[in-house]
């Protein structure tokens, strides 16, 4: 889908620099991802201690 953006030249600019060999739309995508991923497990912070586990990570960790 193409989308007409105003981006942040410089902070487009900046994340190029560390891109290693990445062109522009390889970079916003990296961080939308990137974005995405951080909120989501922000999401599951909010049920850090409201969740209890009762198993054997012991008996987890032998199948693989």
């Amino acid at each position: 889908m193409r989308t007409t953006l105003n981006l942040d030249d410089k902070a487009l600019e900046d994340a190029m620099k560390y891109s290693s060999g990445m062109n522009k739309t390889q970079v916003i995508n990296l961080a939308l991802r990137e974005y995405a991923r951080k909120k989501h497990l922000e999401h599951l912070l909010e049920f850090q201690g409201k969740i209890t586990w009762d198993g054997d990570l012991d008996e987890l960790r032998k199948r693989k």
